[in-house]
């Protein structure tokens, strides 16, 4: 009998900030320095929304305001292990106030506000593949409303 199967379920901002999208970069312990969204896990005790808003806050230090969502995606990613690991990407479209927090999480080098085509002049700097997928969804307007995403709320709760 296998494991049963746990996702590993993370959350991507794709931030519009002064005509530009704002990004992070940061360092890996994998791949060295790359270029990402705001993005990170879903924590046990949150909802995707509250999770998508920490995240961005802790990245970038400015306060997330969701205004879509972009798309679910699912990716396979091996580790040296050679075990599979999968995740399910789940990405936001929104804007950020101004900075509220100078200190970013210890990962983050910096933000970088980048057009799309200077993101996609970069391939070899992007930490996933799946930037650019839901970099396509987001120029070609793929937005769905957030209350897409139902939280059941929680025994005795109402």
């Amino acid at each position: 009998m296998s494991a049963r199967w746990k996702p590993n379920v993370t959350v991507a901002a794709y931030i519009e900030h002064e005509g530009k999208l704002l990004w992070v970069r940061e360092l890996t312990s994998r791949d060295g320095i790359r270029i990402n969204n705001a993005a990170g896990h879903l924590e046990a005790d949150e909802d995707p929304l509250q999770a998508v808003c920490r995240e961005v806050l802790e990245e970038t230090g400015r306060p997330f305001r969701p205004e879509a969502i972009l798309g679910f995606y699912l990716s396979d990613t091996r580790f040296t292990d050679g075990e599979p690991v999968r995740f399910l990407r789940i990405a936001f479209v929104g804007t950020v106030g101004a900075v509220e927090r100078e200190q970013l999480d210890e990962p983050i080098i910096e933000t970088l506000l980048l057009s799309a085509a200077e993101i996609r002049a970069r391939p070899h700097e992007l930490r996933s593949p799946l930037m650019l997928r839901g970099l396509d969804d987001y120029e070609a307007g793929r937005r769905f409303p957030l209350d897409l995403i139902r939280v059941q709320p929680e025994p005795g709760r109402p």
